[in-house]
């Protein structure tokens, strides 16, 4: 079973790039640098950022849907990002690099599955959590922070 992997849109990011950082605090966001061993993940792009390329720290609502998964937490956006990362059956290496949180939600945004898995093995678990006809759709977490990493579907 083929899978698709999506980064965040830029779009609603955009008004925050160029902000001037008392700007960004009014919106509850803060610029980041990365530095030479930073591993600052972008959610847009789906890779680390390199040296010296800027990011913003923002609270993103994950899962939006009014239930008691309804959640959000902080990401990282690369400044600037352009393309959000969408391909099929690619785990990106910012992914593959980490410990996954992947939750599998149903129609209703319900979770009715979740492993955790070493990024470097997440794709039989991606199968696997999919090829489970109630899952709609996962999501993955960065499990040391928790943080949102991507949404996965069938393709």
């Amino acid at each position: 079973m083929d899978y698709r992997i999506t980064g965040l849109s830029p779009e609603p990011f955009e008004p925050l790039f160029g902000l001037s950082d008392a700007a960004l605090i009014r919106h509850g966001a803060q610029r980041w640098v990365a530095g030479p061993d930073s591993r600052l993940p972008d959610r847009i792009g789906m890779r680390d950022a390199e040296p010296g390329e800027t990011l913003l720290l923002v609270n993103h609502v994950h899962q939006p849907a009014d239930t008691p998964y309804r959640a959000s937490h902080a990401i990282f956006v690369r400044e600037g990002a352009t393309q959000a990362y969408d391909r099929v059956g690619v785990v990106p290496e910012v992914m593959r690099s980490r410990m996954l949180s992947l939750r599998a939600f149903d129609r209703a945004h319900l979770m009715v599955d979740a492993e955790l898995v070493d990024g470097r093995e997440s794709e039989a678990a991606i199968r696997r959590l999919l090829a489970d006809a109630r899952v709609e759709y996962l999501q993955a977490h960065y499990a040391t922070r928790g943080c949102y990493a991507g949404h996965i579907a069938r393709a």
